[in-house]
């Protein structure tokens, strides 16, 4: 009988340590958009758009990673606030193109740099090569991983 193989201790295996470094990271984000009154979903939907203005619903939801019913959530409590804005009508089928308005950069400012500050403490005792070894091995297992369930 041939034995099987097992993970083995989860503080051993990449996934699961990957898996705290982003709840650990997520909680910091928490904590530090807090104070400005933004989600983690509202910051990146800021940020998006702050780096590609005129992104879709559809678009800014695949950047977030949430779905396109909650992108709706989030960018109707993001213009309830007059952080951003949306066209009337679509240029081009019934994508409505979103733009920040001019307190959504202010915001998007603040809060760039708190997550900044967070990425920072994140990354101590890194040396920028480091970074961004780790940057290129996660992209790789991205890469792997992409397009399988």
């Amino acid at each position: 009988m041939k034995q099987r193989e097992t993970l083995g201790p989860v503080e051993n295996a990449v996934g699961y340590v990957l898996k705290q470094a982003a709840v650990a990271l997520r909680g910091a984000m928490d904590d530090a958009l807090r104070p400005l009154h933004l989600t983690v979903s509202q910051y990146s939907c800021l940020e998006l758009l702050g780096q590609r203005p005129g992104l879709s619903n559809a678009e800014l939801a695949r950047g977030v990673f949430v779905s396109r019913q909650s992108m709706n959530l989030v960018l109707r409590g993001l213009e309830e606030r007059d952080l951003v804005a949306r066209a009337a009508t679509a240029p081009r089928g019934r994508e409505l193109p979103t733009e920040l308005t001019a307190a959504g950069r202010d915001l998007l400012d603040a809060a760039s740099a708190a997550v900044l500050a967070v990425q920072t403490t994140m990354c101590a005792g890194l040396t920028v090569a480091r970074q961004q070894e780790l940057l290129d091995t996660l992209t790789v297992c991205i890469r792997n991983l992409d397009g399988h369930p």
